[in-house]
């Protein structure tokens, strides 16, 4: 799964085996937010 850590703003892999925790392997941190793509807006004509 692709998650980023909220301070230092790396990309870090979350592997569930040996499950101890979520953190950031680099700074510590424990708030991350999942990596997701942007979303195109689509634009529909009102009838």
């Amino acid at each position: 799964m692709g998650y980023y850590c909220l301070r230092c703003k790396r990309p870090v892999e979350i592997h569930n085996a040996g499950y101890q925790g979520v953190r950031c392997p680099y700074c510590g941190y424990r708030a991350l937010k999942k990596d997701r793509p942007t979303v195109v807006v689509k634009k529909v004509k009102a009838v």
